[in-house]
């Protein structure tokens, strides 16, 4: 009347095969997730991967983040690597980024490599990280000045038209 169920490996869903039991994928890597209906007053430091789904009021570090459409940051982040996908409001640094087409991003964004997909929103100043992870040693008038020269080629290009 009251046995336990003993489900097969077959009628288990793939990601739960794959984990082993102390939370870790067959790869080896180990993750943690933070679902939709909690909330986290408080920074998150992590040494695995990191699946936000919730929201968190605080600074997330962790190795690699991925946050879902319907979550929201409110500190900073700083990852190795991103998927963003919900809301930020706080600084980001990350050395590869991808802003997904649902994410709203405020704050100023450091980056090594970024894809902001069409319909991602940044709303802060972007600056590119070197291969050090130290902001680029190009500074903000040197990019502005490159920046005047495209616009200048692009208007004389106008008036050959």
């Amino acid at each position: 009347m009251f046995s336990k169920f003993k489900p097969t490996p077959e009628a288990e869903p793939t990601a739960m095969r794959n984990r082993t039991a102390t939370g870790s994928s067959a790869s080896g890597s180990t993750f943690s997730v933070i679902a939709a209906d909690v909330t986290i007053s408080g920074d998150i430091t992590a040494e695995v991967d990191l699946h936000i789904d919730g929201t968190v009021i605080g600074d997330v570090r962790c190795a690699n983040l991925v946050q879902g459409a319907g979550s929201t940051i409110t500190g900073g982040v700083i990852v190795q690597s991103a998927r963003l996908g919900g809301k930020v409001d706080g600084s980001i640094e990350a050395v590869d980024l991808v802003i997904e087409a649902s994410a709203q991003v405020t704050g100023d964004v450091a980056y090594n490599n970024l894809t902001v997909e069409a319909g991602g929103r940044v709303e802060g100043a972007l600056h590119r990280l070197d291969a050090n992870g130290e902001p680029s040693s190009e500074s903000d008038g040197e990019a502005s000045a490159k920046v005047e020269s495209i616009q200048k080629a692009r208007d004389i290009g106008a008036l050959r038209a």
